[in-house]
């Protein structure tokens, strides 16, 4: 596929990463010759310089080939310039834009192919305050994330010793749960490296484990690796940006929350938009403040700011004051890797949370969600299987039936989830379609119409698994 990508931000180059593994022809544009010049010393792709909105940028870009615009520069307008040129002018098939703006991003007019023609609206700070609050509802969890429209968690945790299946080898959590509950351990990573579990598998003090189960299921699933945790009751957030204000706002009236941010014309801004945070002007890296606002007594530290250093530092103060439970965003995936686990619990890196999202309509075959796994290293997809036996390699077989791809499995299906306009449902917060979970043990035969949830350990495979779901030419 030919793609352009516009920004060679933090969400540009973490886009222009994941695609161009995959046999892409990638061509990126920015104003910044740096960030450019840093993309192609790396990887194996193309670059222009210049502003991403100009038409004839754009053409020396190879638009007029390209099968796809991702447009992620900082800038809304330039966004939506570049979609309608693209449209317009190039006749591009597709179009991505990053928008923050509400003006824009609730405005299905503005939007429609007769105006700035976007075809997907990805709103990161949005994307990421989702994330945070499903962190926050699983004080226990590493990662949270939902498929087939929340009928479905993947949940990943600390295994510590007092969870019931810790020492333990897998097989042994079918006796542990109700009959009507069945769960999936989906991976396994100790010490950095990725494990595929089996009922042999004995689940070992510290292992990072991802836990697939029905949403109304998890919990009791989870209490297989931990002891549970209290909900949260009390938060700080460091920083009243753009992800900040928004957390701040999902927050309000559910927990007792307090918001520190230095600028004071921004702490004033956000003190005047909430009406039960605490909003106060000063330093989240200042021991004293810190003390002062009972920061032994928060259960949460959110450290939200703009700056990487910022954000490890507040973090790193705010659990050695004796917080229970700190997160950390950092946009530098190096620095994510070097914190996380040590004293900061959580690493959130921006891009890869959003990340998933624009993947999605980049995969081949009926894709319907992508969810990228520490920091990119693994993949879940959630694919519509079509089809039948005659034309489809997994339609009509058994799960224990299919070639096997190594680095890749099924875990899960959603069967009967029916039809719906997945922009809208999220769009809107329609209440959850009725589907029935089946996790994916070797003798469940995959039908047509079925959310089959497939683990890549090794993102290599995507393309395996891709074409394992094609259906046959004369099926359309």
């Amino acid at each position: 596929m030919r793609i352009v990508i516009l920004g060679a931000g933090q969400v540009g180059a973490s886009v222009a990463e994941s695609l161009v593994s995959e046999n892409n022809d990638i061509t990126v544009v920015d104003s910044d010759q740096e960030r450019l010049a840093f993309l192609q010393d790396r990887f194996d792709l193309r670059t222009v310089i210049g502003n991403a909105s100009n038409p004839s940028v754009l053409a020396n870009a190879g638009l007029e080939d390209a099968d796809l615009l991702i447009a992620v520069t900082p800038s809304d307008e330039t966004n939506l310039v570049a979609c309608k040129v693209a449209h317009s002018v190039f006749n591009v098939p597709a179009r991505i834009a990053r928008l923050r703006a509400h003006d824009f991003l609730d405005s299905e007019a503005l939007l429609a192919p007769e105006n700035f023609a976007v075809d997907y609206a990805l709103c990161p700070e949005q994307v990421i305050t989702e994330y945070i609050a499903r962190l926050i509802d699983f004080p226990e969890a590493l990662q949270v994330l939902s498929f087939a429209r929340g009928r479905l968690a993947l949940v990943g945790l600390r295994a510590y010793a007092g969870g019931l299946l810790v020492g333990s080898p897998i097989s042994e959590m079918r006796s542990h749960l109700p009959p009507e509950i069945d769960g999936r351990i989906a991976a396994i990573y100790r010490h950095g490296g990725a494990i595929t579990p089996t009922g042999e598998t004995i689940i070992a003090d510290g292992d990072e484990v991802f836990v697939l189960a029905a949403d109304e299921h998890i919990r009791t699933v989870m209490r297989e690796l931990r002891r549970s945790m209290e909900p949260v009751r009390r938060v700080m957030i460091a920083g009243g940006g753009n992800i900040g204000h928004r957390v701040a706002q999902a927050l309000e009236g559910k927990c007792e929350v307090k918001l520190i941010e230095v600028d004071r014309r921004r702490a004033e801004f956000v003190a005047n938009s909430l009406k039960s945070v605490l909003v106060l002007n000063g330093d989240a890296t200042d021991e004293e403040l810190l003390q002062q606002e009972g920061i032994e007594e928060m259960e949460l530290f959110l450290a939200l700011s703009n700056a990487d250093e910022d954000n490890i530092m507040g973090a790193s103060l705010a659990k050695r004051m004796g917080c229970q439970r700190v997160v950390a965003l950092i946009n530098r995936r190096a620095y994510a890797e070097l914190v996380q686990g040590g004293p900061i619990d959580i690493a959130i890196s921006p891009a890869q949370v959003s990340i998933g999202t624009l993947l999605t309509y980049v995969r081949h075959g009926d894709v319907v969600q992508v969810h990228s796994l520490r920091r990119g290293a693994a993949e879940a997809l959630e694919i519509v299987a079509h089809g039948d036996k005659k034309n489809s390699r997994a339609v009509g077989r058994r799960v224990g039936e299919l070639p096997v791809i190594h680095g890749a499995f099924i875990a899960a299906i959603v069967r009967d989830l029916g039809e719906t306009d997945d922009f809208n449902f999220f769009r809107l917060g329609a209440k959850k379609q009725i589907g029935r979970v089946l996790i994916a043990h070797k003798d469940v035969v995959i039908e047509t119409g079925d959310h089959v949830i497939v683990f890549c350990i090794d993102k290599k495979v995507v393309k395996q698994v891709e074409k394992l779901f094609e259906v046959g030419f004369h099926f359309f």
